[in-house]
């Protein structure tokens, strides 16, 4: 099966004459019982495509929504594929089910890294709270009584935590102000704990900064219990485009790529 390949931005070749496509990109979504989360990935998905005219993007979940990614890469045929994880930190989806629901197809595929750590998904993460009403410029007396918790979703994986950690590092570096790493599950401190742990510092301004790609029960839980402000998930931010599209490339560039083929 010989895939076709989509026209360039003015409607001719894409690619220049003589060289195949390049891989499909793949999201890989979690999936969601929440009808918003659908619709972010997809505009997330629309994007990529705006950012990138001539690369194919599919959609693929892992549980709850339709396409699952075994369909979405069965409907490839015979073209190759990068994986990019739209997933925040590693973790088991990243490590087990991604890899293994790849190597199970026909198609051969990369995975690439999650999304985080990166410069970028702090990017998107200072976007969000600025729209939600975080202030531009701090003065010192503010500065001392203000933090921000960043709310994951959580995993018992330690090197899911290392991510989390990581990015709230980034994130505290733009905001100069404490960031502190807090969970919805399966992982401690719970965010309510980080909140008054915060208190107790003489931090009563907090803000909670949805670490999530999408709209869900474990986002809406977070922001809920913000004493102050709370941003939205980071959905289909124009930071979070530039980052899939980044570990896409990161991934062909790589010499040693790891492959899951049949």
């Amino acid at each position: 099966m010989t895939a076709s390949i989509p026209p360039g931005p003015g409607g001719g070749p894409p690619f220049p004459p003589g060289r195949p496509a390049p891989p499909a990109l793949v999201l890989v979504a979690h999936g969601s019982r929440d009808p918003r989360a659908l619709t972010t990935v997809r505009a997330l998905a629309a994007r990529v495509r705006r950012l990138r005219p001539g690369l194919a993007v599919h959609l693929g979940h892992i549980e709850l929504n339709e396409p699952l990614l075994p369909a979405t890469l069965a409907a490839l045929g015979d073209t190759p594929a990068v994986l990019v994880p739209l997933l925040l930190a590693r973790g088991h989806h990243v490590k087990r089910d991604i890899p293994e629901l790849a190597a199970a197809a026909r198609v051969r595929a990369r995975v690439a890294a999650p999304l985080g750590p990166h410069p970028l998904l702090a990017e998107a993460l200072h976007a969000r709270l600025l729209e939600a009403g975080w202030p531009a410029a701090l003065g010192d007396t503010a500065r001392r009584s203000t933090a921000v918790v960043l709310a994951a979703a959580g995993s018992r994986d330690p090197d899911s935590a290392a991510d989390t950690r990581r990015t709230a590092r980034l994130l505290a570096d733009r905001l100069g102000v404490p960031v502190v790493p807090a969970y919805a599950s399966a992982a401690s401190p719970a965010v309510p704990t980080a909140l008054r742990a915060l208190a107790a510092r003489g931090r009563h301004r907090v803000a909670v900064a949805s670490c999530f790609t999408a709209p869900g029960r474990f986002a809406a839980q977070c922001a809920a219990a913000s004493p102050w402000l709370a941003s939205a998930p980071l959905g289909a931010h124009e930071a979070m485009a530039r980052l899939v599209l980044h570990r896409y490339e990161q991934t062909q560039r790589a010499r040693e790529p790891q492959l899951a083929s049949a």
